[in-house]
């Protein structure tokens, strides 16, 4: 148990039930009345942000979330298997748990995976990627770096959009938060 006025970014709580994490707090202290804290949370589950003030002072549960480093073996049906670099305990990981990091997810790849009482929370990739095209329309000519986008296939399945002068093979950085292609790599 911890008090609201422990409260940092990126600590999760357990609220109702539910896990949420701290995205942001403020400490508001008015000239009349007692202090409180606003905070923002998300929930760790579904992505939902809410904002909610709790009274200074009152006594909150604290989850444990144990966040491990974990590379990325294969698929499974509707399971990843990831092996732990420590011990080498090998998961499963449900694709619903995986979510949108399967887009952009390589074999023998690392990622942190956060588990609460060995259940898998979430799986969480380094900001930016590489990967290779596999297939995108030629550029014609006159195409330049400032003109437009066009669709690309990446190797793991994922489709982007990048300039017109990207051919297929190329490989390329993508942001794994918005899909975004962020420059060759």
């Amino acid at each position: 148990m911890a008090t609201t006025n422990d409260l940092k970014n990126g600590i999760t709580l357990n609220l109702d039930g539910q896990l949420w994490s701290v995205v942001e707090f403020q400490h508001v202290k008015p000239g009349k009345g007692g202090a409180f804290v606003r905070t923002k949370l998300k929930n760790v589950m579904s992505g939902k942000v809410v904002d909610r003030t709790f009274n200074a002072g009152v006594k909150v549960e604290v989850a444990n979330v144990d966040k491990r480093e974990m590379q990325y073996l294969y698929r499974e049906g509707d399971d990843f298997v990831f092996m732990d670099t420590q011990d080498y305990d090998q998961p499963r990981i449900p694709a619903s748990v995986v979510g949108s990091a399967a887009d952009y997810l390589l074999e023998e790849q690392t990622a942190v995976v956060a588990f609460n009482d060995n259940v898998p929370l979430y799986v969480e990739l380094p900001a930016a990627v590489e990967l290779a095209v596999r297939q995108t329309d030629p550029g014609l000519q006159g195409d330049r770096s400032t003109g437009g986008t066009k669709p690309a296939t990446l190797e793991t399945g994922a489709q982007i959009q990048v300039p017109l002068f990207i051919t297929t093979g190329e490989r390329v950085r993508v942001d794994t938060r918005t899909g975004d292609y962020l420059g060759r790599a």
